[in-house]
């Protein structure tokens, strides 16, 4: 890809005006050429994929380009010279950047093909959008999508009012219930919609690897290995013979435990439990507690565990997803990914479907590991020899699997690069969760909802107050869409410069 541009030296009030457009022409030309290199060197990954996903394949390349590149000086340059400074040109980069150096005299290097522009590509990240979770009567507000709950399979009054709440999207999750209750739930869905007139569509949920605590010998229908003044503990596999009188937790999965590594961390429990990897013993490992909840540490039966540090050799798509899959193609219209890691995975899934049906459910990718992340790039690639596919940002085991302090960060850094590739993002986990237990929302969520604008739909989780939630989240992102498109703030009239500017206020 070349070698970095050098950075722009701040400019300053006395720095002459053509030596600083000088050097922003010199870093924009280097930039536009790593970009011309990306497509070269891609350029069978590009002819790979559909002919409707070519020009967001070749955007995306684009944005990695720009943003492999430390560019902040070359930002506050532009913007001083009242230029765009391309911060929310994710969607269409090198058109915005050929835009800015035709705005300082400088001709744009010929690239074969049409570039998005601002306008086609928001008609595309539109349509895409409309293509996986249908339509619906406000435009200026994502989709919503609301995970069921065991009863919504027999309580149909309740189905009628969550679409009339504002629910776009039924999310079944194939880890819980059976193809009865599957079913069931889908006959609600389907006869709530032709009552009232609101579409809805089928979103199911591959259950994916379930790597889950086994614990024996408590009392009482929660076993649990209580861990008050306990240091150390062995996770090992179920039939697994160890010595001592260290206490056990065993892995669900099997294969798992031996692939660990000393120092790699080992969280039980959505992170509540952090223990650290002192040694190997075959297919058992004994670990080192770091930290655990202050009031009552323990862990329990079936709670999850997270390797967020292990390179795992394990299946994304399990055998009991492959025995769901021609339910999911015979009835739904999108089918998640859960812990997709590398391309490889989507591309399985991918030929598993297309056996199935000739139409089947659009692909959602759910980004919840580490790997996911790191590969997103490369996912969102083979995702898009579709003509349609989604990514969902899953923040419940992500932010067990990169850390709480980085998921703010980590969540922008996907809506970004999933903007860039004109791919429809789902903002998921935790959305109004407090709300949704108790009947009271906490001030931090609705903020947390309000930023929930920046994705095409938003899921939440089941729980007591569903209604409340979806009209509250309905009426949260009303009144923030109206602020922003994405992370491109909006200028509509604001009340308080109204009220003081038409006023009479005397200021003393």
């Amino acid at each position: 890809m070349g070698m970095q541009p050098a950075p722009l030296v701040e400019s300053t009030s006395t720095t002459p005006l053509n030596d600083q457009l000088g050097e922003v022409k010199a870093e924009l030309h280097s930039i536009a050429k790593r970009m011309e290199e990306a497509e070269v060197r891609f350029d069978r990954v590009l002819k790979g994929v559909d002919p409707s996903q070519q020009g967001s394949a070749r955007n995306l390349l684009h944005y990695l380009a720009l943003r492999s590149v430390d560019i902040r000086n070359l930002q506050d340059a532009l913007h001083m010279l009242g230029l765009s400074s391309l911060a929310s040109s994710e969607s269409h980069v090198r058109w915005q950047m050929n835009a800015v150096l035709q705005r300082i005299g400088e001709a744009t290097p010929e690239m074969p093909g049409e570039l998005d522009d601002y306008f086609s590509a928001l008609r595309k990240r539109k349509e895409r959008a409309a293509e996986l979770f249908g339509t619906k009567k406000n435009g200026d507000i994502p989709f919503i999508m609301v995970t069921f709950d065991t009863q919504l399979a027999g309580d149909l009054d309740t189905v009628k009012n969550l679409l009339y709440s504002g629910m776009n999207v039924a999310r079944i999750n194939c880890a819980h219930d059976d193809e009865s209750v599957w079913q069931a739930m889908i006959w609600n869905v389907q006869k709530a919609s032709k009552t009232t007139g609101i579409p809805c569509k089928i979103y199911m949920d591959l259950a994916g690897p379930k790597l889950r605590t086994v614990v024996h010998g408590s009392k009482g229908n929660k076993p649990k290995l209580k861990l008050k003044g306990v240091h150390h503990i062995i996770l090992t596999e179920e039939g697994e013979a160890v010595d001592g009188d260290i206490p056990m937790v065993y892995c669900s999965e099997r294969g798992i435990v031996e692939q660990l590594q000393e120092g790699e961390r080992v969280l039980f429990d959505d992170g509540a439990v952090e223990s650290l990897v002192e040694k190997v013993q075959g297919k058992s490992v004994k670990l080192r507690i770091l930290r655990a909840p202050a009031r009552k540490p323990a862990i329990k039966h079936a709670k999850g565990i997270n390797f967020p540090d292990s390179k795992l050799s394990v299946a994304s798509l399990t055998e009991y997803d492959i025995q769901c899959l021609p339910f999911i193609v015979s009835h739904a219209d999108l089918v998640g990914y859960s812990f997709v890691r590398e391309a490889a995975d989507v591309a399985e899934l991918q030929k598993r479907l297309k056996v199935l049906s000739a139409k089947p459910p659009h692909i959602i990718l759910k980004i919840e590991t580490l790997d996911a992340v790191n590969n997103l790039p490369a996912l969102l690639l083979q995702g898009m020899k579709d003509s349609s596919f989604g990514v969902m940002i899953a923040r419940g085991d992500l932010a067990v699997e990169i850390g709480m302090e980085r998921m703010s960060e980590i969540q922008d850094e996907i809506l970004w690069i999933c903007e860039a590739a004109h791919a429809p993002a789902i903002w998921a986990t935790q959305v109004l969760e407090t709300l949704n237990k108790s009947g009271l929302a906490l001030r931090s969520e609705v903020t947390d909802a309000a930023r929930s604008v920046m994705a095409e739909c938003v899921m939440i989780n089941k729980g007591t107050f569903t209604i409340e939630v979806v009209e509250s989240l309905r009426e949260i992102l009303k009144r923030s869409g109206g602020h922003r498109i994405k992370k491109r703030y909006l200028f509509r009239p604001l009340n308080i410069a109204s009220r003081f500017l038409s006023g009479s206020l005397e200021l003393k």
